[in-house]
């Protein structure tokens, strides 16, 4: 008989987490025949922990695992996916912004032979910046970076066990677990899901983790920043040959004298913003590149308390 595992990240959801387990419990627990709860507190500052561990005992299914630190959520997500123990597991955020009965079908997508199931968003009630962004990072993902990612996104999804072996050697760090997981290119389904506002508890998703998530995902599996500076440069060097062609003929035929010192300093103003622009890219490469040389794991855990242990 199969077992699959959930792995919920945990980051400052003490006002979520007992609701979550009961929602879970009463509508796809007693559904999904053999199965095991993974909470991974990623560095909570509140009582997190204290919420996972008495849940914990109220269902011997329950593993908590503690990491050292805030390493963020594709790296906690990571961690419980290390430690399950299922046949499949399936990601569920804590936030109570999805149903959880979406996971009953993932599952039984699974069953069919799927060895990937996206659960992709086909509406969302948050505000219109939210909408916006998400909207804008799917789109620019989809067409700059792979191709199979769903242009609503996706929060959560079902991997087999050989997924997760396969995520298990990557070993990647500031990159997407959710591309690695549609990079490796196991045979996947989408179930789409309505994602409703959050009523409850102050989401800790900030602009500084969007923008990192951006950059994270373009250079950890595009060639497009590359390839827009070498495009910028070759574009910058005709135009400037075509302006230095201009300046001459206009000067030999109609007389007009060589001045222009607003406009050469507005070049040479723009130049420079476009080479600092190029050395930041070139620094955001040769930083994580320094970054995986240091060999340092993606996360470090600090305390297990496994299903059936008190």
């Amino acid at each position: 008989m199969s077992k699959i595992s959930i792995v919920v990240p945990v980051y400052y959801n003490s006002d979520t987490l007992m609701l979550l387990y009961e929602d879970m419990k009463e509508k796809i627990l007693g559904k999904l025949g053999d199965y095991e709860l993974v909470f991974v507190d990623d560095g909570s500052g509140d009582n997190s922990w204290e919420i996972m561990n008495e849940i914990k005992g109220m269902d011997p299914n329950v593993q908590c695992v503690k990491l050292s630190r805030n390493f963020g959520e594709h790296a906690a997500l990571l961690a419980g996916l290390s430690v399950c123990t299922g046949d499949c597991a399936v990601t569920k955020q804590a936030d109570l912004q999805e149903d959880s009965e979406i996971i009953l079908e993932m599952y039984e997508s699974w069953k069919k032979g799927n060895k990937v199931v996206l659960a992709v968003r086909k509406e969302r009630d948050e505000n219109i910046i939210k909408k916006a962004f998400a909207h804008l990072y799917y789109v620019l993902i989809h067409k700059f970076v792979e191709k199979r990612m769903p242009v609503g996104g996706c929060d959560c999804y079902l991997v087999d066990r050989q997924v997760i072996e396969v995520l298990e050697r990557l070993d990647e760090k500031n990159s997407s677990l959710t591309l690695q997981v549609l990079w490796a290119g196991f045979k996947t389904d989408e179930i789409y899901f309505h994602r409703r506002d959050r009523e409850i508890g102050k989401s800790r998703w900030t602009l500084a983790k969007k923008i990192k998530l951006v950059l994270d995902s373009m250079m950890s599996f595009s060639y497009f920043p590359i390839r827009f500076m070498s495009g910028l440069g070759v574009a910058y060097a005709i135009a400037a040959v075509l302006m230095m062609v201009y300046v001459v003929v206009e000067k030999f035929t109609v007389g007009t004298p060589i001045l222009g010192w607003a406009s050469l300093m507005c070049v040479v103003l723009f130049s420079f913003g476009v080479m600092m622009l190029m050395m930041g890219i070139l620094g955001e490469y040769v930083w994580r590149a320094l970054d995986a040389s240091r060999n340092r794991p993606p996360y470090l855990i600090d305390e297990i308390k496994k299903s059936g242990e008190e």
